[in-house]
């Protein structure tokens, strides 16, 4: 990715790299940052929701580098430290996003905000729709919709929302 692709978020002070074996640990530690608050409902030991936590990163982990083959998976960096990730897959009808997290720590900053607009403007030049799968009660969806996301289709706990360029 260019900078002149991401303005916004690399005015940010956002980059982005590839993926790589050694991200993994931080990969989980972010995964698991996503889920934490539905476990702090349950009797399980710190050990056990850690065990829980890691089986499930491995099994999406593997879930996406065998269905999103194609994919770009980046690490999302700001200011030289790794805060989250970009998966995101440019198909010929849509670019679909995979997965997108920040850590706790960095919500809230207008990052998140930054990066959508541009994966959007991105997608206007390609003339391409824009999609995402989200949990239905994600506290994320609230900025799906006023960026324009729409309800495109239902699978169990998610809905796929769906943002189409004006025009398209």
């Amino acid at each position: 990715m260019s900078a002149a692709q991401w303005l916004r978020s690399t005015a940010a002070g956002l980059r982005f790299r590839p993926i790589g074996e050694a991200d993994l640990p931080f990969l989980a530690r972010l995964y698991a940052s996503t889920r934490m608050e539905e476990l702090a409902v349950t009797v399980w030991s710190d050990a056990q929701k850690i065990s829980f936590l890691q089986s499930q990163f491995d099994a999406q982990h593997a879930h996406y580098q065998k269905h999103y083959t194609g994919s770009e998976f980046f690490v999302v960096e700001q200011a030289g430290a790794a805060i989250g990730r970009l998966y995101l897959a440019r198909w010929t009808s849509e670019h679909r996003i995979v997965d997108i997290a920040l850590l706790p720590e960095h919500r809230g900053r207008g990052w998140g905000t930054a990066l959508l607009f541009d994966l959007l403007d991105e997608a206007v030049a390609a003339g391409k729709a824009v999609t995402i799968h989200v949990e239905k009660f994600n506290p994320a969806m609230s900025l799906y919709r006023r960026l324009g996301f729409v309800a495109a289709g239902e699978e169990g706990a998610y809905d796929l929302m769906r943002w189409q360029p004006p025009g398209l």
